[in-house]
């Protein structure tokens, strides 16, 4: 018998409360579902689920194996991941990077990576949010990546904290643009374009604060990516803030208010034996840190 396929039914069935929603999550009919999850009680010696007109509910023994069967099959998921990134990998780096981070850095980690493993050796780059990023490294999907902090970090290993620059821009054609002696509370008539706060909470939570701290209680918009950003900036409605050094864009000043507080905090996370991938960006991230 295959426990982990069936302890993967009965999460599914548990997670749905459906036996029909679950065959068609799990990608299968209802009765080999329904087959498995017999053959999976039989074998127990505990009956897991009450089958009812509306659907399926947890028994008692149910609810208290349901998380240790939910961990098993997680654990059962990384297993996976991480022998399919060590069968594929080949001597390759798989790194991933926050959006915040400009460009230039995110090819100077690319070259140092290149640096630290063996001649011809790839390195491959995802670009995700930060608690996405957490997740990968934790499931052995990316060797390491570059966050965003204050985050979430649970299961893997981090380094130390990096402030990096950061600008406000803000519409070229707004007051504050002009301003001798520019204030938070100046932007108070514009939205704030930032990614969306499920990408990382607590940095999300940080950034607000500080600018409630310095009276400004700005109202956020979402920008998925600087393109965006830069957009709703030029349009006169928003401010912003990124790492993208100030260069000529029409419609957009930059301002630099507060530069150690409004600093970009970055991390560096990795998994368990990617000490030597992780020295090698925490070298880059140090070279371009707020001296």
């Amino acid at each position: 018998m295959d426990l982990i396929r069936h302890l993967r039914f009965f999460v599914a069935v548990a997670d749905e409360g459906h036996f029909g929603r679950a065959a068609t999550a799990l990608d299968m009919t209802q009765p080999p579902l329904s087959q498995g999850i017999q053959r999976l009680e039989k074998h127990l010696g505990v009956e897991l689920l009450h089958r009812t007109r509306q659907g399926a509910m947890l028994t008692s023994a149910g609810s208290r194996l349901l998380p240790r069967a939910r961990l098993l099959v997680d654990d059962a998921q990384q297993l996976l991941a991480e022998s399919q990134r060590l069968a594929q990998s080949r001597g390759a780096v798989h790194w991933g990077v926050t959006p915040a981070l400009p460009g230039a850095l995110v090819t100077a980690g690319v070259s140092a990576l290149r640096a630290s493993v063996d001649s011809g050796a790839a390195v491959s780059t995802t670009v995700g949010s930060t608690v996405e990023l957490v997740g990968e490294v934790r499931a052995g999907v990316c060797d390491i990546a570059v966050i965003e902090h204050p985050a979430l970090v649970d299961g893997v290993e981090s380094g130390p904290v990096v402030k990096l620059p950061r600008w406000l821009v803000v519409p070229a054609d707004h007051p504050v643009a002009a301003a001798e002696r520019p204030t938070f509370p100046m932007l108070g008539g514009l939205t704030f374009a930032h990614s969306p706060r499920a990408a990382n909470p607590p940095a999300f939570d940080s950034l607000t604060d500080l600018f409630r701290e310095r009276g400004l209680d700005p109202h956020p918009v979402l920008a998925a990516d600087d393109r965006t950003l830069f957009a709703a900036v030029a349009a006169g409605t928003s401010f912003a803030v990124t790492t993208t050094a100030p260069t000529a864009t029409p419609g957009i000043a930059w301002l630099r208010l507060a530069p150690h507080a409004l600093a970009l905090r970055a991390r560096v996370i990795r998994r368990p034996g990617a000490e030597p991938f992780a020295a090698a960006v925490d070298r880059v991230l140090y070279r371009e840190r707020i001296r």
